[in-house]
């Protein structure tokens, strides 16, 4: 397991100093200075733990440190930060990751970042006494979502494609952007007529009663990934060690979250909300429930990225057919494409 993994490392470094005569200090400040850039720039998310976070807890980043830089609510708007400078890595809606290597910007997918199985999923909800039935009610309705251009788009268009909708109908949906945190209450006060809930707001938001399901997105693709990380091309040449170290980072902490007992997960994930001092709620994470990525350790395969190629294809975006699924994204970085890593 990781510990044998953490001493064989820990004992080949021992003997390999010894062998050098190098007194032991001098392997830290080796290691370090292997790390092209030590700090990684990034943005979180409100009152939830992202895997880069629960990576450097645990420790599998160090030396290197992130540097949070603020929030998020927007996949496009975060990856669209990495490719500008402004942060280093950024994660985004698969959909997302294809559109803005279709227009040519330079980033790689390197490890996964979310997907749906049967205990994490979004789903679309309406007010229990609401007069939205069927997937044709829908059209004309305003449906709360939490970013433009992104997965919630995708997954209703889907869902109504699915049930006979032609274009012009799918065109009268309304989509309403609200932060994550306020989308409940906007259904509840009818300012929206149905809305998007993922994982842990659609968890409290069940918990507070009198909503209707109307799908989920388990529903419409089954266990599937659906989100990823990206780092720029120009970063992954320029600092390969850093680069080869945020992603297994990531991994380890995506396989630790696999593997490990629910209330073990969230209990980390409460203390690292409450450690890092950004006045939020601890309440969000408690709901946490799987990781929701069907390969261990956050593997990226096509399936992730084919389904969007195909459906934006279809739905009028033919320059998207250009892009090859081989150039969006590596597992080159990902220990876990050697099965037997961390299995002892």
């Amino acid at each position: 397991g990781e510990h044998n993994m953490q001493r064989r490392e820990f004992l080949s470094g021992v003997a390999g100093a010894a062998a050098l005569g190098l007194p032991q200090q001098s392997r830290a400040a080796d290691q370090a200075a292997k790390f092209e850039v030590s700090e990684l720039r990034y943005q979180g998310q409100a009152a939830r733990v992202t895997y880069p976070e629960l990576a450097e807890d645990l420790g599998f980043l160090a030396p290197i440190k992130l540097n949070w830089v603020g929030n998020t609510i927007s996949g496009p708007q975060d990856i669209q930060a990495a490719v500008t400078k402004d942060v280093d890595f950024g994660g985004a809606f698969n959909g997302s990751i294809i559109k803005l290597i279709a227009a040519r910007a330079k980033i790689t997918a390197v490890v996964a970042l979310a997907g749906c199985d049967k205990e994490s999923w979004s789903g679309l909800f309406v007010l229990a006494d609401s007069a939205i039935r069927k997937p044709l009610d829908l059209v004309g309705a305003k449906i709360g979502i939490n970013t433009l251009g992104a997965q919630a788009e995708f997954d209703i268009a889907t869902y109504l494609q699915r049930n006979g909708a032609t274009a012009q109908q799918i065109a009268q949906v309304e989509k309403v952007v609200l932060p994550p945190l306020n989308a409940e209450q906007a259904l509840r006060e009818k300012q929206i007529d149905a809305v998007l809930l993922s994982d842990v707001l659609r968890e409290v938001a069940v918990a507070h009663g009198g909503l209707r399901l109307l799908v989920t997105e388990y529903d419409l693709y089954g266990s599937a990934t659906m989100d990823a990380y990206v780092l720029r091309t120009d970063f992954l040449q320029e600092a390969p060690n850093t680069s080869r170290r945020f992603a297994e980072a990531t991994a380890r902490a995506i396989a630790w979250a696999q593997t490990r007992r629910r209330e073990e997960v969230v209990d980390r994930f409460v203390k690292i909300v409450r450690q890092r001092g950004r006045h939020e709620s601890d309440e969000v994470v408690r709901y946490w429930r799987s990781v929701g990525i069907p390969h261990r350790g956050g593997l990226l395969d096509d399936s992730a990225f084919t389904p969007f190629i195909d459906w934006y294809v279809k739905n009028g975006l033919p320059a998207i057919g250009r892009v090859q699924v081989k150039d969006l994204y590596t597992n080159a970085l990902n220990p876990y494409r050697d099965a037997t890593f961390d299995r002892g």
